[in-house]
């Protein structure tokens, strides 16, 4: 190609629009795998500079928002995979039916205005034990989201619980098992409730991802990354492989997003892009 050429290209490709660094930095090339990532490890960068940089990248999705923020997401092109609605929090959750008012209350208000932003998940928690039995809290759970299943389907919006570890993160939360969630889903039965299958927690519950994914995965809407031990990059010092995972994730016809939720250790825009890259099967 002669210099006159390349410079009509650059020309052309300037009044078409395409941003020509973004060209050069997208990570994402397959794209088989929706990929995301969850705002809160990142929260050092301004949320401007940081959704330019995951769209650079190509990524399509953002985590774990505000509704403060979901505005900011859509005006760089980014869909808000997981929004937080109300939806108690981790220890004090569905499992203590003190909580259902609240949040019922909490997503009749937003998963209408979640929706209208085109904001397909919305988060919460199974809460702690605190002595509770399964028994009981398996039935807790699922009288309270019988009672907003109704708003997520007429709207669009799936519940996604979050299956967390008890073991290092998350002392006495009640949500721990894969099975146990699996079970509140069923007996629930609705297409706008299912897990947030978090695999950096469910590794270090129970492993054996691949085979858990396979056999639950119609029960699952999200996926959660962090490396094992540590929750940091999804790079040689864990051990959890990330690309196979992927794949097994892949397999299932699973049409969601998985997005990265690991606390970076080094340059965490350099961390993010490897981490795209390598679950970029």
């Amino acid at each position: 190609m002669t210099r006159r050429q390349l410079i009509a290209l650059v020309g052309s490709l300037a009044v078409a629009g395409v941003d020509l660094r973004a060209t050069a930095d997208r990570v994402v090339k397959k794209g088989r795998l929706k990929q995301s990532v969850s705002r809160w490890p990142y929260a050092k960068i301004p949320l401007p500079e940081f959704c330019r940089a995951i769209a650079e990248m190509g990524l399509p999705a953002i985590d774990l928002l505000e509704e403060p923020d979901w505005q900011v997401a859509r005006d760089h092109g980014l869909v808000v995979s997981m929004a937080y609605a109300g939806g108690g929090s981790i220890p004090d959750g569905l499992n203590v039916t003190a909580n259902h008012d609240a949040i019922v209350r909490n997503f009749e208000q937003k998963i209408p205005r979640a929706a209208a932003m085109k904001i397909p998940n919305v988060i919460t928690f199974f809460g702690n034990r605190r002595g509770m039995s399964d028994e009981e809290a398996t039935a807790n759970c699922a009288t309270g989201l019988n009672r907003v299943k109704k708003i997520a389907e007429d709207h669009g919006v799936t519940i996604c619980v979050e299956l967390l570890n008890s073991r290092v993160n998350h002392k006495d939360y009640q949500g721990d098992r894969t099975k146990f969630g699996v079970d509140i889903v069923k007996a629930v039965d609705s297409p706008r409730v299912k897990l947030l299958y978090d695999i950096y927690h469910m590794q270090i519950m129970e492993g054996d991802l691949i085979a858990t994914i396979r056999a639950n995965h119609q029960y699952i809407a999200h996926y959660h990354t962090g490396g094992v031990p540590g929750r940091h990059e999804l790079d040689d010092t864990q051990e959890v492989n990330w690309a196979a995972v992927a794949r097994a994730i892949v397999e299932t016809g699973f049409t969601g997003y998985v997005a990265h939720e690991f606390v970076p250790t080094r340059d965490p825009l350099t961390s993010l892009r490897e981490a795209v890259a390598l679950c970029d099967v």
